[in-house]
């Protein structure tokens, strides 16, 4: 098949990478330096979605993966099917369980899928209101309604700070409108998981569940960021992955059905498995994750390609993709002053001197002279597999070491919680 993947990051090139290991002819826009080397990239932003769409029908594609969430939630799945274009993302209407956490929750509520007690807020006063209520129960979490990449939720340590936080988003508007809204809910104690499932509308395939880590500095501190690294599988027991799927997952395609959503993509559930075992849903993504996607696409064995053509079209084939039986571990290179500003510009060495490795390219761009330079706040996710997460954390990091980027971060600890 002729594929069109549409973005430039890391995801994108985990994608790309798998899907070129069934020999598809592959296009990606905009692409990145790492996706060069498996696919034509053509320089048309995600935003574009005219040209996108003509680039579509001008290559004859077969179909259409759509990376990021901003494209999905703006409807570009909308305007490639309107034209015939089989496309793997669902349309606007089940991108708003993304691109609005408002009609997400209210969702979860109305279809019965576990998740923690909230309110609804569009002023301080209210905000405060509800902080007051909600932490005579537990901890406090804030959420910015809208699209806020990776960093419009405070976990807060107590009322004050979330009282803090809600006035950031709500008066000082730090998401801008996607702030201008939020969602003010209980914390639930536990651990996370995030646990991907493609879907045609009816039928889900769930994917190795993944561990992520959130937050800048190891030991789970600092501010959350888009995510630092990534060990699929996950440590969730067989049991509570069923619960997963039964009480959350399926309930989800049965209630998008129920609403006349026709949803054909990426559920991406963030999961807090409290120390009982219970599943409790925190929020949905509508595509695959960056970084969670590289170790899955590591793992991963069969023809991506041909599921996603069957899910685009209504008609998934089940139990056609299997699993190396090794440990992925994905350890994410930073930018200097990431996740604030992130410089960019700086030359990237070393990538061409690693082996027993996958670096997948995230926020990268090619200088006139051909050198690659960080471009972004994430840069790379070195991915790594091995017999144990020990192993594949030790190939994972050897690596990193011997990659040079002027003040680059990384945690130290992906993988140690296992």
């Amino acid at each position: 098949m002729k594929i069109l993947v549409v973005g430039s990051g890391g995801r994108e090139h985990a994608l790309v990478w798998r899907l070129a290991q069934a020999k598809h002819e592959l296009v990606a826009a905009p692409g990145n330096p790492g996706i060069e080397a498996l696919a034509r990239c053509v320089a048309i932003p995600i935003d574009d979605h005219e040209a996108l769409v003509r680039l579509a029908l001008d290559e004859g594609v077969d179909l259409v993966v759509v990376g990021p969430e901003a494209p999905l939630v703006a409807g570009l799945a909308n305007r490639l099917r309107a034209v015939g274009i089989p496309t793997f993302g669902p349309s606007a209407d089940g991108a708003r369980l993304e691109g609005s956490k408002v009609f997400s929750k209210q969702f979860f509520a109305r279809h019965r899928i576990p998740t923690a007690p909230f309110e609804v807020v569009t002023s301080v006063a209210e905000a405060d209101a509800a902080i007051a209520r909600l932490a005579a129960s537990g901890g406090i979490v804030v959420k910015a309604d809208g699209l806020a990449a990776g960093k419009g939720v405070v976990v807060a340590a107590d009322p004050a700070e979330a009282r803090a936080a809600a006035r950031e988003m709500l008066e000082a508007r730090r998401f801008g409108d996607a702030g201008a809204t939020l969602v003010i809910e209980q914390r639930i104690v536990g651990r996370e998981v995030s646990v991907l499932a493609l879907t045609d509308g009816h039928r889900v395939e769930v994917l190795p569940a993944v561990e992520d880590h959130k937050t800048i500095f190891d030991g789970d501190r600092g501010p959350n960021t888009g995510g630092m690294g990534t060990v699929s599988p996950a440590w969730i027991t067989d049991p509570v992955g069923l619960r997963i799927r039964t009480e959350i997952l399926e309930p989800t395609i049965r209630g998008l059905a129920a609403d006349g959503i026709d949803y054909r993509g990426v559920l991406y559930a963030g999961v807090m498995v409290d120390p009982a075992g219970a599943p409790y849903l925190l929020e949905y993504n509508c595509r695959f994750g960056d970084p969670e996607t590289q170790p899955i696409m590591a793992r991963m064995r069969g023809d991506l390609g041909a599921v996603l053509h069957g899910a685009a079209r209504g008609e998934m084939p089940i139990g056609a993709l299997a699993w190396d039986a090794r440990v992925a571990v994905c350890v994410v290179i930073a930018a200097a002053g990431y996740p604030g500003s992130a410089r960019s510009g700086d030359p990237i060495r070393g990538l061409d001197a690693l082996d027993d490795v996958v670096v997948f390219h995230a926020g990268t761009a090619r200088r006139e002279d051909g050198t690659v330079v960080s471009a972004g706040g994430r840069v790379l996710g070195v991915t790594a597999l091995g017999i144990s997460v020990e192993q594949a954390r030790t190939k994972a990091y050897a690596a990193v070491e011997r990659i040079e980027l002027e003040g680059k971060q990384f945690r130290r600890d992906i993988g140690a919680r296992s």
